[in-house]
């Protein structure tokens, strides 16, 4: 267990932000969710339990509109990849898409009002927790509370294929992301406290890691909270960070911990685990799906799966959100919000980069807050890049740098 010292601690309380944010106001209920536009930086949409999606430009005081989208909470927003002027949102059990491309440009003219959807996709027989959208904008995936991840044909139009629960999650199924590395598998995580690898073509997966075995939880700091280690969500970079951050998967659980992996990195040490057993006939496959937990698996370059933990200044509680930051270096920071009331920055790439030694510098801000954190996401711009969905109907605005 590694201990935290004086010298941690003081960097810890330097690194601590009081500053005022600014306030986003335009939802009558707990804020959700939020996304940043990329291709018009200061652009921001949010969602809430109050049914309705708030867009805001950065550059302007206050709400510019309001799409009254229904009476269920919003539980979460994706734009189509390569298309922002179309976005997704998922309420209840049905995900419904809207072209936006207007509101852009008459921002001035525009009323809150009712939008009708352009598709309406109602699959899931359970509430959904989160959509993703490939980066071929060809599948759209949502993962839902009785563990299922329904995968939708967006050119269709139609379920291209289902995810099982039971030979995948056995409980809440609360995060969905595709590898845009491998584009016929996506990654999801559970309260099962299970991170599942799919090949969704074959509506199977491949590779299970159980952060509820006591081994896969050696890498972190067992003592810094009584909550299992659910999987609340993921986050994997985008198509255009690949070059600088690597094919990895942050993991935000539920026992305080930000995890840091490198699935090229399991995935090769699954194959040489597999290619040294005998294999037989039709098993082989499944001996090759079956749990493992790797705790100490590198990659070629020596970089191992990395904990980022209370010792260094991380969460005290559950981890409910995790992101990478958009601005500057893209890649360069996770930014990662909890049940503790804040929200941490990491400079991850520091420890991850195994060619320079541990400095206790991974922590580069703590923000203190005064509610806990339901989600976050961060904008291509020089200040207020970092959005916050805590749990009141106001989103918050920081700026990180």
């Amino acid at each position: 267990m590694k201990r935290e010292t004086q010298s941690n601690r003081d960097r810890i309380e330097m690194t601590t932000t009081e500053t005022n944010p600014r306030k986003l106001r335009g939802h009558k209920a707990t804020a959700t969710c939020c996304i940043a536009s990329r291709n018009r930086p200061g652009f921001v949409a949010t969602s809430a339990e109050d049914g309705c999606i708030c867009w805001f430009d950065m550059r302007c005081k206050d709400v510019q509109l309001v799409m009254e989208i229904g009476k269920e909470p919003i539980s979460s927003l994706c734009f189509k990849s390569g298309n922002e002027d179309i976005i997704y949102a998922s309420s209840g059990m049905e995900v419904q898409c809207f072209d936006v491309h207007m509101l852009f440009f008459l921002f001035c003219l525009l009323q809150a009002t009712s939008w009708k959807p352009l598709q309406s996709y109602s699959y899931n027989k359970e509430e959904i927790n989160q959509i993703s959208c490939n980066s071929k904008s060809s599948f759209l995936a949502a993962a839902d509370d009785g563990g299922d991840v329904k995968i939708i044909d967006i050119h269709q139009h139609h379920l291209y294929k289902t995810l099982r629960a039971g030979a995948g999650h056995t409980s809440i199924c609360s995060s969905v992301q595709f590898l845009p590395w491998r584009p016929w598998e996506v990654i999801t995580g559970g309260l099962d406290s299970k991170l599942i690898m799919w090949d969704f073509s074959k509506g199977r997966p491949y590779k299970i890691m159980d952060f509820g075995l006591p081994d896969m939880n050696s890498g972190g700091n067992t003592g810094q909270s009584f909550n299992p280690a659910f999987v609340h969500m993921l986050a994997v970079p985008e198509v255009d960070m690949l070059d600088k951050v690597d094919q990895i998967c942050v993991v935000a659980r539920g026992d305080g911990i930000v995890d840091v992996i490198n699935i090229e990195s399991e995935l090769s040490a699954m194959r040489s685990k597999t290619s040294t057993k005998p294999r037989r006939g039709s098993q082989s496959r499944s001996k090759e799906s079956s749990p493992t937990a790797d705790i100490e698996t590198s990659d070629q370059n020596g970089r191992k799966r990395l904990c980022l933990d209370y010792s260094l200044g991380g969460h005290t509680a559950a981890v409910s959100c995790v992101a990478f930051s958009l601005f500057g270096e893209i890649g360069k920071f996770i930014i990662s919000g909890g049940n503790d009331k804040s929200v941490k920055v990491w400079d991850w790439s520091k420890y991850y980069d195994a060619r320079q030694s541990n400095d206790n510098n991974d922590l580069h801000l703590n923000i203190s807050l005064s509610q806990k954190v339901n989600w976050l996401c961060t904008t291509p711009t020089e200040s207020e890049n970092l959005v916050v969905c805590d749990t009141t109907k106001v989103v918050k605005v920081y700026s990180v740098s």
